[in-house]
Parts: C-alpha cells; sequence; structure tokens
C-alpha cells in the first residue's frame, strides 16, 4: 500500500463524528447515519459531518466507492424539525440554508450509493436521490411530506423526485405527502432494486466492491454522462458521450481491459 493511501487512512481514523459511523471494507466506504434517538434527522451537524466524511473518502485514494446508509428501521425521518422551526426568512437565506451544507454528495467524482432501510422521508428522500442510485430493502419507504408542516421540498423533492419518476407521481407525493413501499418505489424507477432485509447490507456492499473494481477513469465518465443526460438535449447529450468514448482510447486501461477480453481473462486495470 502506498504511503498516500496510509496517510489517507490515518487522517480519517483520528477524526472523530458524533452524528455518523465510518466504516472502510476494502476499497468501500461506508458512511451511516447515527442519530438514533431523532430517527436520523438531518442536524447541521450531520450534514456538516457528512460533507466532512465524503471529502475525507474524495482524497483517500483507497476508497473507490462510497455507501451512506442509515438504520434498519429508519434511513433518515427528513430534516431537523427543531433547528428549524423558529428560522425566519433573512436567516435562511443569509445562512444559505441547505445548500451550503447538503450539495456536497451532488458534487463528488467518486460513486455514492444510498442504501435505503426504512423510513427515507423529506430530506431523506433528498439525500437519498442525491446518491448516483439507490437500493432499497424491502422494508424502505419513501415520501416528500413536507405540505404537512406547512413547507415544501428544499433539498430536491420537487425537481429530482419529478426526473426520476415523473410529474403525475411526484406531484401526487409532494402534494399530499403519501409514503410509497420500496416495490412501488422500484417499479417507478426512483430505486434500482429492491433486496430482501436479511441480504440487504451484504448485496449492497457487493454492488459497490463490484464497481470499485472497474478502472476509475470509466467510472468517472459514466457518472458524469450519466449525469449529464439531466442538464440538456439528447443530442448534445450523445455529442457528450461519444466524445468521453473516444477519450477512453487515449488510456492504457482500455488497452488492458478490451486485450483481457480477447485472451479470456481478468483485467488488470492501473486507473490510467
Amino acid at each position: 500500500m502506498s504511503t498516500q493511501s496510509n496517510t489517507a487512512r490515518k487522517v480519517q481514523e483520528k477524526m472523530s463524528f458524533n452524528t455518523l459511523l465510518i466504516e472502510e471494507k476494502g476499497n468501500v466506504g461506508i458512511i451511516t447515519f447515527n442519530r438514533p434517538n431523532a430517527q436520523n434527522a438531518l442536524s447541521n451537524e450531520l450534514t456538516q459531518e457528512l460533507g466532512i466524511a465524503l471529502e475525507q473518502n474524495e482524497n483517500n485514494p483507497h476508497i473507490r466507492v462510497t455507501i451512506i446508509t442509515g438504520g434498519e428501521k429508519v434511513f433518515a425521518a427528513g430534516a431537523d424539525i427543531k433547528e428549524m422551526a423558529d428560522k425566519n426568512y433573512p436567516q435562511a437565506y443569509q445562512e444559505d440554508f441547505i445548500t451550503r451544507t447538503w450539495e456536497k454528495i451532488s458534487q463528488c467524482r467518486k460513486p455514492i450509493i444510498a442504501a435505503v432501510s426504512g423510513y427515507a422521508l423529506g430530506g431523506g428522500c433528498e439525500i437519498a436521490m442525491m446518491c448516483d442510485f439507490i437500493i432499497a430493502s424491502d422494508s424502505a419507504k419513501f415520501g416528500q411530506p413536507e405540505v404537512t408542516i406547512g413547507t415544501i421540498p428544499g433539498a430536491g423533492g420537487t425537481q429530482r423526485l419529478t426526473r426520476f419518476i415523473g410529474k403525475s407521481k411526484a406531484m401526487e407525493m409532494c402534494l399530499t405527502g403519501r409514503v410509497i413501499d420500496a416495490q412501488e418505489a422500484e417499479r417507478s424507477g426512483l430505486v434500482s432494486r429492491v433486496v430482501p432485509q436479511a441480504k440487504f447490507a451484504e448485496e449492497v456492499l457487493n454492488v459497490a466492491q463490484k464497481i470499485s473494481t472497474f478502472s476509475q477513469p470509466s467510472v468517472f465518465m459514466i457518472k458524469e454522462s450519466v449525469n449529464r443526460a439531466y442538464e440538456t438535449t439528447l443530442s448534445e447529450g450523445i455529442r457528450f458521450e461519444r466524445r468521453l468514448f473516444q477519450s477512453t482510447f487515449a488510456t492504457n486501461d482500455q488497452k488492458e481491459g478490451m486485450a483481457a477480453f480477447v485472451a479470456k481473462r481478468q483485467p488488470n486495470f492501473k486507473d490510467n
């Protein structure tokens, strides 16, 4: 293991968190929300610590994929209402409330998987949608119930949810606060798959470890290209994808991957 990797590990080990549990399994970093007495409500401290933990994973060459998860019964029940209840508009605006501490997930280059078991409501659903994809246990439930407390989603609930599941279902969920189960979430395109609770943690880790074995430049390009699909027209998106595809032919990993395929052996990617 390189000196740089050892240094990154030592830095991570020294950092202690009050609201998160941090773990490494192989090349996978696991971040677990840890506010069980508050149903993993997304407090300012938690979201700040989440940003720090994600930055550590981004800077740690040993970590190639991150999993964000919560408890078996609650992924995250939303933003911390007690913290926000007394805010006024000037405070929320000047603090850049939510944007300042929540958006780190969407800025990471390394893949992030949301592993959702139990309730992912309000901000919990929005945090999950910020990740690159969601794997749900069969106990997972998703919802945007902000309307029931006199406000609206503020971390992408009206925007990402609509892009994932379409206007009609997103509008209904946001206007009524209706919670959907894992099976409906999968049918609607919100989650990539549903896994039985008994095999949930193992399967999510297997998926993350599989991604971690591939060429990192290719993984970065795939993530960037898929995300571009939501930001541009089809013709521009195809053009963007085509240029990235062509650029892989300048990498040694493309040569190694295709040579390994022809030779019927496992590739040995070097990330260059």
